[in-house]
């Protein structure tokens, strides 16, 4: 059986590393890509959020997908603990990506058949009380001076160790 991957990306902030983040994804074959708290998003058909808004967010995440996001599925969910509720009760997972006292170096992480990993904020990472509700933490170490690395690009390392390697 192939891996099933999700990706919940909540509370990121920058439009263009929504749009990173659906190409990676899509280039990576992730199932799907849920998109919840302040995350901007693409457009929707009952899109609730003033035009100018949406059509600015729009060509800001259209810059970086290059088109994923009409490719790869994806949604907007408000309540991301309901997302993390729904997801566990269908046997995915939940892998917070995140550098804390408990987290996995990648390289020693084995990842289930059905992942969901879990992206927080840019600058904040995921909420402790989110982190709460994983069933793993993972982390990337490094090696430079820099104490993390963009959540793309993070992202796209645990990403590909999860469906290839892990």
């Amino acid at each position: 059986m192939e891996k099933e991957i999700v990706v919940i990306a909540h509370n990121i902030r920058s439009a263009h590393n929504i749009g990173s983040l659906l190409r990676t994804c899509e280039g990576l074959g992730v199932n799907k890509v849920i998109l919840s708290g302040y995350s901007p998003y693409p457009p929707t058909i009952d899109d609730t959020r003033l035009p100018h808004i949406t059509r600015k967010l729009a060509a800001q995440i259209e810059k970086t997908s290059l088109g994923a996001e009409t490719s790869l599925p994806w949604e907007h969910q408000e309540n991301i603990e309901e997302v993390i509720s729904n997801l566990k009760s269908s046997g995915f997972e939940i892998v917070g990506l995140e550098q804390a006292s408990t987290s996995v170096k990648l390289t020693d992480y084995k990842s289930p058949k059905k992942l969901a990993l879990l992206l927080g904020s840019e600058v904040t990472g995921i909420d402790k009380a989110l982190l709460e509700h994983t069933d793993a933490i993972i982390e990337i170490p490094m090696f430079g001076k820099k104490e993390s690395f963009n959540v793309v690009q993070a992202a796209a390392m645990a990403l590909y160790h999860c469906r290839f390697m892990g």
